[in-house]
Formats: structure tokens, sequence, C-alpha cells
């Protein structure tokens, strides 16, 4: 529960006025249900509480570590680093590693995100996962490989069927050329 109150309180906030998608690190935090944040704080605390862990506590603890920017004015990356990895050994998902791989982006550098996301690069599932190559692209675009980054962004683009996020894309690529 706490889980999905986390999600549903961002929810005003993923898309701006024109319905273009807003990302989550980008997203106005006053436009957060800060009720919804507090009743789903108070329903990890109480999980926490019972000592067993589980795949669902642990993606709700990421979105707390995620939501605290509403305080701090920036997200938890060291508890979202830890916390991805914690839930990539419970799971083993390809899915959670390229989140892990987009933290360590962020507490240690886009060259060592991009590191994690090369050791990803065999899985067979994630040839097809948008979010994959569209955060290799960014990683990529901050190590200042351009024209890597701009075939990323491409590919990215072209497995995306949400036409606000292909839009945002495809602004992010324009970004990179210009």
């Amino acid at each position: 529960l706490a889980l999905m109150l986390y999600a549903d309180a961002r929810r005003s906030a993923r898309r701006d006025t024109r319905g273009d998608y807003v990302p989550l690190d980008r997203q106005d935090t006053a436009l957060w249900d800060s009720g919804a944040i507090a009743e789903a704080e108070a329903l990890l605390q109480a999980a926490g509480g019972k000592g067993k862990l589980g795949r669902y506590q642990l993606e709700a603890a990421i979105q707390s570590a995620h939501v605290v920017r509403r305080l701090s004015g920036r997200a938890d990356w060291n508890a979202i680093e830890a916390l991805y990895g914690a839930l990539a050994t419970l799971t083993g998902s390809a899915v959670v590693a390229v989140n892990r791989a987009i933290a360590i982006a962020e507490t240690r550098g886009p060259a060592a995100g991009l590191a994690a996301l090369d050791g990803l690069k065999d899985d067979p599932q994630l040839i097809t996962y948008q979010p994959y190559w569209a955060a290799r692209a960014e990683m990529l675009a901050r190590t200042g490989a351009t024209m890597e980054a701009d075939q990323a962004y491409e590919l990215a683009i072209g497995l995306e069927s949400d036409p606000a996020v292909r839009r945002f894309l495809q602004r992010q690529r324009e970004r990179l050329q210009a």
C-alpha cells in the first residue's frame, strides 16, 4: 500500500499543463500529495518494524528516498543506490539493475553508471527496454560521447509508445544535437 501511495502522490506532477511528460527529478514537489506521502511514510515505517524485508518494502523505501527531495531539495541517491542493490540481490532483475546504474550515475558519476549499464548490455531482456536506452543516452551525453548518445536516444525514441515520453526523449536528443 505504501508503494501505491507514493506513486499516486506524484500523479499530478507527472505531466505539465500541456500534457508533456515530466521526469521524477524535474517534478514540482509542491504538486505532490503530502497527505498520501505522509500515509505512505507511516506505512513504510510500520512495515520496517515487522522484522521481515520484502520486494515491495524495498521499492517503497526507494520511493521514500526520492520524495525526501521535497524537504531537502535532493533525492537521497546514496540510499537509492543501496536499496536498488538490495533489491537486485533479492530479485536478480535486469530492470532493477538498470535503475541501480542510474543511481550509481548520481552517486559516483556518469562514467560509473555507464560502466554498470555496460555490464548489462548482453541481457536480451534489455534490447527492447526503452528505459535502458534512455538511461544509456543520458549517461553517454553526460560523459561527452554525443554520437553514441544520439544513437541511444534514437533507439529509446523508437521503443517508446507514449507520445508524451517520446516527445520528451526527442527534446533531449535535440538538445544533444544542438
